[in-house]
């Protein structure tokens, strides 16, 4: 405490600006096939420039792995400015941290290279201080590059440095190292290949100074652990739980962006189980906080057995190299919530669409709020649900049109998840995938047995809401509207009886009543 306190006092970092080593190919081994050729290419372009270009963080720590990186980010002692003047399609972004997207390709094959200038290692006390966050104190945050909050959280970090300064302002050391694939070598100043090799992460300086610049850190020290099987090392994870209050003050949609990487980097389970282990199960995602259990893990209910279905099937997706929807996963995450409040607003009197609606708007409300992003989330998320009340309805022309919408894959595979978790019938599950497969015949077979299935079932009575009777007055008995599904011919039950109206024949052209043949 007495040398933390003196290091305050005289202004110096938090962290070490360590020795720069350079380790040639001999001994770190990166094998040239796992590189991306675009980035490859940004370096070299820069290189060309008269710059230092270097391939950055977790993409080097996973070819040190021997595995293919999913991105590569790029960092140069060039500025954004003269960055963007050296590719055709760049672009300068970012607030907080200004970074350059190099883009290759169009369309769903682009590619983006993130291009970060290095960056000065400063103390905290020599930055500008404001009281809110980053949309609180928009105004206050105009114009400056180095500014924090009332709690040491870093908001704006554009101070150019050396290369051994921007190694140093990284997070774990495991991430601190560049390698330069012209001449095959990795530089590393903070003994990051050494941590690989012990798989331990390890914090690159004080680290409770360091999650208070950027509480995030937490919960990536929790991705890093379940994606890598790392072990935190004990003085990294001392101050984790003190400094946990921290991520209130985070932006939520930050928050969520973290919580998506947990879940959908191919180890959700390990990542549950992380965040179980260091405290943060509970009372730092809503999201998940709708799906664990009190004690932070997934209940052993058919609602908990669900969501482990799901999380299986994301990582086995994940493992195949196949794509991932976070709207996919984060519907199953909710859907018990979701179910729950349908139910209470059809006890209630609600039709059953306008219930399911009501309910899904409440739970977004309540678990993900208003984030970037949202509607299109919102969106894929509300026709999965939607599709579940479809899916219970066999006959008539509407079976063909909800084969052909374009969700229609998501909201099947979300029935068949049900199904395999018992919630629903797995014949329903059977029928819909051999309609969707079938061909006209097959499909005209299928109508006409679930045609003759409905009829056996007992029919529903619909519901009646009797008003309160007038004193004085007569009471009165009203129907409720006919939910989806029912007929609207359905009688209501009625205190008093239906007067008949006789339909009158239609005169001919004569003005005589139209015999019958």
């Amino acid at each position: 405490m007495i040398k933390k306190f003196i290091d305050k006092l005289l202004g110096k970092p938090a962290s070490p600006l360590g020795k720069r080593v350079e380790i040639p190919v001999s001994e770190h081994g990166i094998d040239p096939n796992l590189l991306d050729d675009r980035a490859v290419r940004v370096v070299e372009t820069l290189a060309q420039g008269g710059y230092e270009a270097y391939i950055v963080g977790g993409a080097v720590r996973d070819l040190l792995l021997g595995l293919r990186p999913k991105d590569f980010d790029v960092a140069t002692n060039a500025t954004p400015e003269q960055v963007k003047g050296l590719f055709r399609r760049a672009f300068i972004i970012g607030r907080r941290f200004r970074i350059v997207h190099v883009v290759y390709g169009r369309g769903r094959e682009h590619e983006v290279i993130e291009v970060s200038t290095f960056r000065a290692l400063l103390v905290n006390e020599g930055a500008e201080q404001v009281k809110g966050n980053e949309k609180t104190s928009k105004a206050e945050l105009v114009g400056k590059s180095h500014v924090v909050d009332a709690e040491g959280r870093v908001l704006r970090d554009n101070v150019w440095g050396p290369q051994i300064e921007d190694a140093a302002r990284r997070d774990y050391t495991v991430n601190a190292m560049y390698y330069d694939p012209q001449r095959q070598i990795v530089v590393d100043y903070h003994g990051g290949l050494a941590d690989i090799r012990k798989k331990v992460l390890r914090m690159i300086g004080d680290p409770e100074t360091r999650y208070r610049e950027d509480p995030v850190r937490i919960i990536r020290a929790v991705r890093f652990g379940a994606k890598l099987g790392f072990e935190i090392e004990p003085k990294t994870r001392t101050p984790i739980k003190a400094c946990v209050p921290l991520l209130q003050n985070v932006p939520a949609s930050r928050m969520f962006d973290e919580m998506i990487k947990l879940l959908q980097t191919g180890h959700s389970l390990a990542s549950v189980d992380q965040l179980r282990k260091q405290g943060l199960a509970r009372d730092v995602f809503p999201i998940l906080d709708a799906t664990l259990n009190a004690k932070g893990e997934l209940a052993t209910d058919a609602a908990g057995k669900f969501v482990r279905m799901a999380f299986e099937d994301t990582d086995r997706r994940v493992a195949e190299g196949r794509s991932v929807a976070p709207s996919f996963m984060l519907a199953c995450m909710l859907w018990r919530e979701v179910e729950e409040r349908w139910g209470r607003n059809r006890d209630a009197g609600e039709p059953t669409v306008p219930a399911l609606s009501m309910a899904i708007d409440a739970v977004f409300d309540a678990r993900i709020g208003d984030i970037s992003g949202r509607g299109k989330l919102a969106t894929d998320m509300r026709e999965i649900w939607m599709m579940q009340t479809r899916f219970e309805r066999r006959t008539g022309s509407g079976v063909y049109s909800l084969v052909e919408q374009p969700r229609y894959r998501a909201g099947y595979d979300f029935l068949r998840l049900r199904a395999d978790a018992g919630e629903v019938a797995g014949t329903l599950a059977d029928w819909w995938d051999d309609f969707a497969q079938g061909n006209e015949e097959e499909r005209s077979v299928l109508l006409t047995e679930a045609r003759e299935a409905t009829k056996q079932q007992p029919r529903r009575v619909p519901k009646t809401h009797q008003l309160p009777r007038k004193e004085g007055g007569i009471g009165d008995v009203r129907a409720a509207p006919a939910e989806e599904g029912e007929e609207e011919g359905d009688e209501a039950v009625s205190s008093a009886p239906k007067k008949r109206r006789r339909r009158r024949k239609p005169k001919s052209a004569s003005g005589a009543p139209n015999a019958e043949a």
